[in-house]
């Protein structure tokens, strides 16, 4: 179990993990009447930055690959926030299939 994680093959299996989930958000988005989750995106990619930073660190990569990696996942990370809050476009509100159209 030490040489598997070491290697950094955990990781791998949960980036596949991540790439799954952003490709079944992008599937959803387009069922979901033009709905896209950007922000979960973003919320997604600043988390696998996170993930490469540690498999650079468990593979002995070199510190500007893991500080690019970070500072990747901050810019992710800080997009995400913007999306959120409204900064860089209205926040998108799914419809509540209560409503009725006017």
């Amino acid at each position: 179990m030490e040489a598997f994680l070491a290697s950094g093959q955990l990781v791998d299996a949960i980036l596949l993990l991540v790439a799954i989930e952003a490709l079944g958000l992008i599937l959803w988005s387009r069922r979901a009447q033009g709905v896209w989750p950007l922000a979960l995106l973003c919320n997604l990619t600043a988390g696998a930055a996170l993930m490469l930073a540690l498999r650079g660190a468990l593979t002995g990569a070199g510190w500007p690959v893991i500080a690019g990696c970070l500072a990747g996942a901050g810019l992710a990370h800080l997009t995400e926030m913007a999306l959120r809050l409204g900064l860089l476009a209205p926040p998108v509100r799914l419809r509540d299939p209560h409503d009725t159209p006017i």
